[in-house]
């Protein structure tokens, strides 16, 4: 169960750096820093926590298996949630209701949280190496 939710992460995390460094590029070139937070958020969620935990699962056995897909589906969806969410509230381009994308803010901040935690327990639930 790790090894194939390790390759879900690794690729997931490519993805978000690439648009990362995408927008770090664009930022630099129209010399507009004004996306700075969603650009780390971006790099430092998207890519390099989903990154490690993809290491992490292919690497270690978990004890219980249940529980890396409930982290691996909570932490991508956090991820996406927390940029996609910080994103909007920022820019707002599609002009929904400020509170609905409060919320969608929130809920992705949330769910990475939860992220967080579970993963904290799960390292406590590996099996020895040998």
């Amino acid at each position: 169960m790790e090894k194939k939710w390790s390759i879900r992460l690794i690729r997931f995390a490519a993805i978000f750096g690439v648009i990362g460094t995408i927008l770090g590029s664009k930022m630099s070139g129209d010399m507009d820093y004004s996306l700075r937070p969603i650009h780390a958020h971006i790099l430092l969620v998207g890519w390099l926590s989903v990154f490690a935990w993809g290491i992490f699962y292919k690497v270690y056995t978990v004890k219980y298996k249940k529980l890396v897909s409930i982290h691996a589906i909570t932490a991508m969806l956090g991820a996406l949630g927390l940029t996609f969410g910080m994103w909007m509230y920022n820019l707002n381009p599609f002009n929904l209701n400020e509170t609905f994308v409060m919320i969608l803010f929130i809920v992705g901040g949330t769910l990475l949280l939860l992220a967080f935690a579970l993963f904290a327990l799960i390292t406590f639930l590996t099996e020895d190496s040998k």
